[in-house]
């Protein structure tokens, strides 16, 4: 049978088989090249313990047991030691040096410099042995004659104490770390010695976590694998690994002794958060959990705790504060065919070596599993989950992406405990802008929640503060600098740094009065019109607007060099200010919060990231309705009000408004365009009276491309005629003196003398005109009040009183014709 027995830095992996003759040999595969190498052969049946080769391939460390009790007693080799250590020269194979012999196990492993580096004449061994501590062993090598290798000195080889009085250790061969445990008291010590290139090693980082160790026996990961021994070792000692992540994230995975049969319990502690959290799962099966505990696998951003044939946990390293975001699956979901042993190991990140059959494997999570789940699972935490990980794990892929817009438009109104969308449109957003800056992802938000109340069923969770571990570095750059930057983060209060709309809604709110105010008095004033108390407040008001419609006008341009083909959809063909004004806002309120927190980034990569985030944003939006768009064959224009909508129609109105629902839960920016495409497809849609209705609540905005297509196209029906007046009563000011005119019917010019006389009235007593003296129109009238009227508005028009510069027609004559007109009609008499 063939064993494997260590994963060096490189990929390359040592393993061992017997020979015909019982010979024990010793080989190396190549993942990369797929290349297999035979390295050595003791001539003699031996258990190999840990077996390591350098970088250069010229030194090899083997140790082994040399008999067995069995083999002890019949042969009375007492005086024998138990343990053989050797350093064998390869290159040609040659010397054989004895490192140790002795009778406590030993484990060897050789450090490995930085890659692309010329080859060394220097190696480093590390010695870590049962009677608990580690040494490094410093061997210098010469180039003899016809390429021979060989160790330089005859004497004892240097070294030097690198960790003692530990009960626990782990080798992390890619980053060069040894993690181990020292216990104090009721709890214990984690530390980290980090090696570097230059042949150096220091201490790095110091942890106190709540861990009870009994133990006498020590346990060691990821120094090799002895089947024999490590199986008989991890029954009594503890079951316990230390994983990182490429963004900074250190957890401590441990499992727990419950007193309850069918219950497991582990805990996970988020170093680089400050916080553990205590899992306690409720087992489906009990017979087959004996001797049993949970298998640990480093999948980067997720951390999965593995019981087979019961549950698979996947535990968000980065977003570890609220339990839906993690995902935890049980029966067939959670079945890993090739891995039905518990004695797994995970050398490497997505590595899982199966050590009871001798396997390494390559772990990944399936992208169109995810996608399964996500469609067929019924629970919302589950849903949430899935969400997060295709998102935020599979980073930006535009096929993942179709099909999870597709998953929304089918699951929007199924989702309880979250909107879909704004989840969608949040952690998108996320994946897509955080990569491009060091710690932006501690400053944007990830999730529109700000708590979750739902449970995982079967699950209980409890979550204990805990001390932030204590490093020591100096301009170390990579792993150790960003989980610094994490442990600062926390130490500042985190949801905080993040990024909230509360400020831009009340902002945005504030704004949009006097941009109406502003635009009701252009419209309405005769004179000059003044909204401000005084010109400094005008001036200083007037440039802040000027500055968020310009800094809209920037990310529309933005948008534009996006996405120049022909749109599907009718989107971006329009100015709406209301929607240009939160964006502006959104840039403004953004671009602050940032340069508050990154300083040292600059002005110019800001403004790019800000401008990237809401034109993203807008962009997200749009993806959507295409989508949407297609999958209901739309056509690229819907603004035919001269039939009903179709099935597809209505089905699309309903996801824009949960769009528009989820924009505004959010103080969202929506495309220009939005609100008109939305209405008219409600007019298609909808009956009159739900139509009103949702206007009235705000559901529906009237908007002034929409109306006056409305206004202009549809004929003077009775059924149209009241659609159209009750459109026209609804209007906000300035917009309907904008639209009105496109109406010629005598409903709406009764409309506008009405309110052409209600604001020449208002404005004669602002202005306190004096009493004006009638003068009599040509054409006698009997109709005094009317008389009176008329002259009023005649003298307010010769003092130069205009409300309508685009509408000469309208003045005093034009009401006086419009009220005898409409008496007339009330009268039931023809007027002429």
């Amino acid at each position: 049978a063939l064993y494997i027995v260590n994963i060096e830095r490189n990929g390359k992996i040592i393993y061992t088989w017997k020979g015909n003759q019982r010979n024990t040999h010793i080989g190396l595969y190549d993942l990369h090249t797929k290349q297999n190498e035979h390295l050595y052969m003791f001539e003699k049946d031996l258990h190999i313990i840990s077996c390591s080769i350098n970088n250069e391939r010229t030194l090899l460390a083997v140790s082994f047991r040399q008999y067995t009790e069995e083999e002890a007693a019949t042969q009375l080799l007492q005086s024998v030691s138990k343990y053989l250590t050797l350093l064998i020269e390869i290159h040609p194979i040659n010397n054989v040096r004895v490192l140790k012999a002795v009778d406590s196990c030993v484990r060897v492993q050789f450090l490995y410099p930085v890659e692309d580096r010329n080859a060394s004449t220097e190696s480093r061994l590390l010695l870590v042995s049962e009677d608990k501590y580690i040494e490094q062993f410093d061997i210098h090598v010469v180039a003899e004659e016809e390429q021979k290798v060989v160790i330089q000195k005859s004497g004892q080889l240097p070294r030097a104490k690198v960790a003692d009085d530990l009960i626990w250790a782990q080798w992390d061969m890619m980053e060069q770390r040894l993690f181990y445990i020292v216990p104090k008291e009721s709890k214990s010590t984690l530390r980290c010695v980090q090696f570097y290139p230059d042949e150096n090693f220091n201490s790095i980082l110091e942890s106190h976590l709540d861990i009870s160790v009994n133990d006498t026996q020590l346990k060691l990961v990821n120094f090799g694998y002895d089947y024999c021994q490590d199986q008989d070792v991890s029954s009594k000692s503890l079951n316990l690994q230390v994983f990182t992540s490429k963004a900074g994230g250190l957890c401590v995975c441990c499992s727990l002794a419950s007193d309850t049969p069918d219950e497991i319990m582990y805990s996970i502690y988020f170093l680089h958060k400050g916080y553990n959290k205590t899992f306690t799962v409720s087992l489906e099966r009990t017979e087959s959990h004996q001797l049993k505990e949970v298998a640990f696998m480093n999948l980067d951003y997720y951390v999965a705790a593995y019981l087979p044939g019961q549950f698979l946990h996947l535990l968000n390293i980065q977003h570890p504060d609220l339990l839906c975001y993690s995902l935890f699956l049980t029966g067939e979901d959670a079945r890993i065919d090739t891995l039905q042993s518990c004695s797994i190991r995970s050398p490497l990140m997505s590595t899982v070596l199966d050590c009871a059959a001798g396997s390494l494997y390559a772990v990944s999570i399936s992208d169109s599993a995810l996608l399964q789940l996500l469609q067929n699972s019924k629970q919302d935490s589950e849903r949430l989950a899935a969400l997060h990980c295709a998102l935020l794990y599979f980073q930006h892929t535009e096929d993942l992406e179709m099909q999870i817009i597709r998953w929304i438009s089918e699951n929007v109104t199924t989702c309880h405990s979250f909107d879909p969308i704004q989840e969608f449109i949040i952690a998108s957003l996320y994946c897509r802008v955080c990569p491009e800056t060091q710690n932006l992802d501690k400053l944007l938000p990830y999730t529109s929640l700000l708590d979750w109340i739902g449970v995982v069923p079967g699950v209980i969770c409890a979550t204990d503060i805990i001390s932030l571990p204590v490093l020591e570095f100096q301009n170390s750059k990579g792993f150790w600098e960003k989980l610094n930057s994490n442990l600062e983060s926390v130490k500042y209060a985190e949801p905080h740094l993040r990024y909230h709309n509360s400020v831009l809604r009340r902002e945005w709110r504030n704004l949009s009065e006097e941009v109406r105010s502003i635009l009701v008095g252009l419209l309405c004033s005769f004179g000059h019109f003044c909204l401000f108390t005084n010109q400094r407040e005008e001036r200083r008001t007037t440039a802040y607007l000027r500055n968020i419609f310009e800094n809209a006008k920037k990310v529309l341009s933005h948008l534009d060099t996006w996405d120049s083909e022909a749109r599907l959809v009718p989107l971006f063909e329009e100015e709406d200010y209301q929607q240009q004004l939160l964006m502006g806002l959104m840039v403004a309120q953004l671009k602050d919060h940032l340069m508050r927190h990154l300083q040292y980034v600059g002005k110019k990569k800001i403004d790019q990231i800000v401008l990237d985030y809401v034109a993203n944003l807008l962009n997200l939006i749009h993806q959507i309705m295409k989508e949407v768009w297609r999958r209901y064959q739309l056509h690229s224009c819907v603004f035919c009000f001269d039939e009903r909508g179709s099935a597809g129609e209505f089905a699309v109105f309903h996801i824009m408004s949960r769009i528009l629902e989820a924009a505004n839960g959010m103080c969202m920016p929506l495309p220009p365009g939005f609100h008109t495409l939305h209405l008219g497809l409600g007019v298609r849609c909808l009956p009159l009276h739900t139509l009103l209705h949702y206007i009235d609540n705000g559901v529906l905005q009237l908007t002034e491309t929409c109306v006056r297509k409305l206004l202009k196209d549809l004929d003077d029906t009775e059924q149209n005629e009241k659609l159209k007046f009750s459109i026209v009563m609804r209007l906000p000011e300035a917009l309907g003196q904008k639209v009105r005119q496109f109406w010629n019917h005598p409903i709406n010019a009764n409309l506008i003398a009405r309110k052409y006389v209600k604001l020449l009235l208002e404005k004669l007593e602002n202005r306190q005109c004096s009493r004006p003296r009638p003068e009599r129109f040509s054409g006698p009238l009997e109709f005094l009040p009317l008389n009176y009227l008329t002259n009023m508005l005649a003298e307010l028009e010769n003092q130069g009183v205009h409300l309508h510069e685009k509408q000469d027609q309208v003045n005093a004559r034009f009401v006086e014709e419009m009220a005898l007109k409409h008496t007339m009609t009330l009268l039931g008499l023809k007027y002429s």
